[in-house]
Formats: structure tokens, C-alpha cells, sequence
């Protein structure tokens, strides 16, 4: 799933997400590091609609590189850092 057209952006944002506080501007209900990213400071990030960057955090917590958290109606993307660590494993031994 990562080797699509656009994994480049996908994993320009797992790179993103490794320091959220470094590449997006706080926002006011939590800790970018502990709360996570919203789709709209992907998209800007990006320059894309929202529903675009919505389509690549969708798909990166489906295999389940991302968690999302939802509060006050708006969902929050950080990486899991554990099954980062299992996939990049699977490649590692061929998969």
C-alpha cells in the first residue's frame, strides 16, 4: 500500500508525524506529540484538499502505522511506533 503513486506523501507524513511539533503549528486542544495531527494541518502542509490528506491518514491507520484519536469531534493522527517498527521487520526479512 505504500508503494502507490502518492507513498511519497504518505510517507512524507510518517516522516512529518515523527516530530509533529517541528513541522505543525500547535493547536489549542492538546499536544501535537501526544494528541496527534488533524487532517487539516496535513492538507495545508500538503497543499491538497483535506479530503485528500483524509484519504492518506485513512489508509496509513488502516494497516495501522497511524492512530487516530477523536476528540471534540475532530480526529488526531500520530504514528504507532510499534507497528512501524513490525512492518519495517516484515520488510526486513523479505515479507
Amino acid at each position: 500500500m505504500l508503494r502507490t503513486p502518492a507513498s511519497e506523501r504518505r510517507l512524507d507524513i510518517l516522516e512529518w508525524l515523527k516530530d509533529p511539533a517541528a513541522h505543525f503549528p500547535q493547536w489549542r486542544y492538546g499536544d501535537l506529540v501526544s494528541t496527534g495531527v488533524t487532517s487539516e494541518a496535513v492538507a495545508e502542509k500538503l497543499g491538497v484538499p483535506r479530503a485528500v490528506a483524509e484519504t492518506h491518514l485513512s489508509l496509513l491507520a488502516a494497516i495501522g502505522v497511524l492512530r487516530a484519536t477523536t476528540v471534540r469531534r475532530r480526529t488526531y493522527y500520530r504514528r504507532d511506533e510499534m507497528r512501524i517498527a513490525e512492518v519495517a521487520r516484515m520488510f526486513d526479512k523479505g515479507w
